[in-house]
């Protein structure tokens, strides 16, 4: 079917499961669309969100421009039962994207898989920008969808890691985080720990990605100088944000949405000294000493899901994958 005005491609979840894309391929991409919307030629506008009183869901809506690709893009995220067991929540998260220069619609897709690459990738750039010169040790907190990438990732952007640590309790997610490293990195092993504070105090770059129910908090006086903490999900006491050297953010404005959890007793988040874009483009530092403790919160910017979404769309496209929907007709 020729593509008109009419017409959508949808791509499901096995859709894009069945696409291969090197774990540089993905870096690569996220961080062009940060140097783009550094360069002021993307737009990134905050989230917004809605949550009941009950605080049993959870969703947001974004919308960007990517201005490399010349392409708008919605993504809607959707998670219910945030109380429950990871295994009886909901979640559910789309991306729509649209070209801007024939104006016709691209794609809709399922966007788990964008955010299960996206977001370890960006874990992995702020850990090259933030660690310390001659890093060899990191710590994963976490088995989840975004801890079982987290390690693949950090060895593609910090390749001189040689100690690796993983902090988790399901052994279900165990054995995926050990099967993506060696599917990715044959022949690395990683250490499993039962003690993430006491392992955390050996650690160059800890990665927080476990989810609300985790009973891993570390606190900031169990980070070495010069030691790096990213807090995806959880795992991190606030403590390591509030007595940090330096804050580095993907964006402020995002982490002032989503990362209300890490505030202090009055309810105050520190300012942010660095943006991640800024660190990218080279227009500051986000390490300026040797001994800094430095704490990164890592939130999603939908110019990432856009860019990496836009890659998957052209590898689809290549392959015919997809169901032409006549939406509009």
């Amino acid at each position: 079917m020729d593509r008109d005005d009419t017409t959508l491609r949808v791509l499901s979840t096995s859709d894009l499961a069945g696409l291969d894309i090197a774990l540089t391929d993905v870096v690569d991409t996220v961080e062009q669309a940060y140097r783009t919307l550094a360069a002021g030629q993307s737009d990134n506008p905050r989230k917004l969100t809605v949550k009941p009183a009950d605080g049993h869901s959870v969703s947001y809506a974004m919308l960007g421009r990517d201005g490399a690709r010349e392409v708008v893009a919605v993504k809607t995220s959707y998670k219910h039962g945030l109380r429950e067991s990871r295994d009886k929540q909901h979640y559910y998260t789309t991306l729509t994207l649209y070209d801007d220069v024939t104006g016709l619609p691209l794609a809709m897709m399922d966007c788990s898989r964008i955010g299960s690459l996206r977001t370890p990738a960006v874990s992995a750039l702020l850990a090259r920008e933030c660690a310390a010169p001659g890093a060899t040790t990191a710590l994963v907190i976490g088995t989840g969808t975004q801890g079982r990438l987290a390690l693949p990732f950090l060895l593609t952007t910090l390749p001189d890691l040689d100690r690796l640590m993983l902090s988790g309790t399901h052994p279900d997610g165990i054995a995926a985080v050990r099967a993506e490293l060696d599917r990715h990195f044959p022949g690395r092993e990683v250490e499993l720990v039962t003690d993430a504070t006491r392992a955390a105090r050996d650690a160059d770059v800890v990665v927080a990605t476990a989810g609300p129910h985790t009973p891993a908090a570390v606190e900031a006086e169990a980070l070495k100088p010069g030691a790096t903490a990213i807090l995806v999900g959880h795992g991190l006491a606030p403590s390591t944000l509030h007595r940090a050297d330096r804050v580095i953010a993907t964006s402020e404005a995002q982490m002032r949405v989503t990362g209300t959890d890490m505030a202090d007793v009055h309810g105050d988040l520190p300012a942010v000294d660095l943006e991640l874009p800024a660190a990218l483009s080279g227009a500051a530092r986000a390490r300026t000493a040797a001994g800094q403790r430095i704490f990164a919160y890592n939130s999603g910017l939908v110019v990432t899901d856009i860019a990496l979404g836009h890659r998957f769309a052209q590898l689809a496209a290549d392959q015919h994958l997809g169901t032409e929907i006549p939406l509009w007709k």
